[in-house]
């Protein structure tokens, strides 16, 4: 139960006091300020405000280009995977093609099946092409460790040194992103080479 008189406590002229009290802690609160001062602290609080604005509006241009950029790259290299997954495809396509050289079948129905696969691997190949893959076919190149991966070296004295002389696997490129390395060979060279170079 609640007595009026503590009621009547809270409320009363003490509280008034209590109040003027609290408001003489504050010295600003109250005082009219000067002109000129009251100006130049609208002008720091504008501009304060329009600096917080500037770099928020900069922060979501810079979010939005990067979400920007996120989504090209998920459209661009989507096909990543799948195309990674189809490259021993295309391997085992190239490797029946040549198992069957084109000048010893002497059966029609064996060359129209090597004509058959020979078509595949043309299609598939052109597939890749229109979605951005590109086969890296080095042989002759000079070795970039970017592409290529060396399995070995060999002595090839006709040959400058780090020449491509075998490409055991061709590799693969999406857009600009590598996704396979070509796995070659590359020649250490000799000293026909080596004053070839020079």
């Amino acid at each position: 139960m609640i007595d009026d008189k503590d009621e009547g406590a809270h409320s009363g002229p003490g509280a008034a006091a209590n109040d003027a009290g609290e408001a003489a802690e504050l010295p600003d609160e109250g005082v009219p300020l000067a002109e000129d001062d009251r100006l130049a602290s609208v002008e720091a609080e504008l501009a304060d405000t329009k600096d917080r604005l500037l770099r928020a509006l900069a922060e979501t241009e810079n979010v939005r280009r990067r979400l920007q950029r996120e989504r090209d790259d998920a459209s661009k290299y989507a096909v990543g995977n799948f195309a990674k997954d189809l490259l021993s495809t295309v391997d085992n396509l190239r490797r029946a093609l040549d198992a069957m050289p084109e000048g010893e079948i002497k059966d029609s129905r064996i060359q129209g099946l090597r004509d058959g696969v020979a078509a595949t691997e043309r299609e598939l190949l052109g597939a890749f092409e229109r979605h951005g893959l590109k086969r890296i076919d080095p042989k002759g190149e000079r070795f970039d460790h970017n592409f290529h991966q060396a399995i070995f070296e060999a002595e090839r004295p006709d040959v400058p040194a780090g020449t491509v002389v075998e490409v055991l696997q061709p590799g693969y490129v999406l857009h600009d992103r590598l996704l396979r390395p070509a796995m070659v060979g590359v020649a250490k060279g000799g000293a026909k080479a080596d004053d070839a170079a020079a």
